[in-house]
């Protein structure tokens, strides 16, 4: 991937608070047009990335480009091109989605701005509640509201941090299709998320944890780095099973999944000899079973703590 393909392009960003490192040496390339996934634990670091790539944050050390502007330089040319969608609902919530998208506008300076309310609000869906408070919206409408915001100066970026946290399936479905529409024209995306279904809608995947990039590629590759032997167990007492597989050698990872029983570990032989207890044993069925991306995340953070 050339550097002219990448909407961002950073080498080894640092932020650094009362002498804690929340950021560690993150380098992120993103090319033009494609939807990354940034995905960690709560406290990893996404959020202050995402605040150094559109320049509401200066590194401490590190260098590089987002939209080809210089990321500790050229803030205010960054910022003009993103849109950045926050964890919190944002908007005035004694306004109409209408008066805050005038507001939005007004604000960007932006030609013909009732046109381009307008077109927002049908772009959206938004036309039919335009009157509608923002502070009386659903979970999944107030998300509707703040992408319209983000998108209404045509940004050739898209940063969202976590913008689908406590919407119902249905809304985030909506928000996703949304999502793939805009990168279909052209639009960058790079969304923090806690839920493996979406990051399997991403083109790409980054993961980091405590600061650091851990892995990074297509949900495929991912896994691939995991390199795990993952099999599943049904049956009784699952819990119980859970807890005598984990302290197994050949364990690296177990975890519940309704009625079944996930274990996951680097060895494939080692873990097959693990599950001949319960292989065959009446009440239970073992089988070999594709690695999933949660089953890969939960090793990998499993290795970090151990670290």
């Amino acid at each position: 991937m050339s550097v002219a393909g990448c909407a961002i392009d950073v080498q080894a960003l640092t932020k650094r608070y009362n002498g804690k490192t929340v950021v560690d040496k993150v380098s992120i390339r993103v090319p033009r047009g494609k939807i990354y996934g940034f995905l960690g634990p709560n406290g990893s670091g996404k959020t202050t990335t995402i605040r150094m790539l559109c320049g509401l944050i200066t590194p401490d050390f590190g260098k590089g480009t987002c939209l080809g502007f210089d990321v500790r330089t050229e803030s205010e040319k960054i910022r003009r091109r993103t849109g950045y969608m926050t964890q919190k609902f944002s908007y005035w919530e004694d306004l109409s989605i209408e008066e805050n998208l005038k507001f939005v506008a007004d604000m960007f300076g932006l030609d013909n701005p009732d046109e381009r309310v307008e077109e927002t609000l049908k772009r959206l869906n938004l036309a039919s509640r335009r009157n509608q408070l923002a502070g009386k919206l659903s979970g999944g409408w107030k998300q509707r509201l703040a992408l319209a915001a983000c998108i209404m100066h045509d940004p050739e970026l898209l940063l969202l941090d976590e913008p689908t946290a406590g919407v119902d399936p249905q809304a985030r479905r909506e928000f996703w299709d949304h999502i793939h529409a805009l990168a279909a024209k052209g639009l960058t995306v790079l969304v923090s998320t806690h839920y493996m279904d979406e990051a399997e809608r991403c083109h790409a995947i980054i993961y980091i944890a405590y600061g650091r990039i851990v892995t990074s590629g297509t949900a495929e590759e991912v896994i691939a780095h995991a390199g795990l032997t993952t099999w599943t167990v049904e049956g009784r007492d699952l819990s119980e099973v859970r807890n005598e597989l984990q302290s197994n050698p050949a364990v690296s990872t177990s975890a519940l999944f309704g009625n079944t029983l996930h274990v996951s570990g680097p060895d494939a032989e080692s873990l097959r000899k693990a599950m001949r207890t319960y292989c065959g044993k009446p009440g239970y069925i073992c089988a070999e079973a594709p690695t999933s991306l949660e089953d890969a995340f939960i090793h990998f953070m499993s290795r970090i703590k151990e670290e």
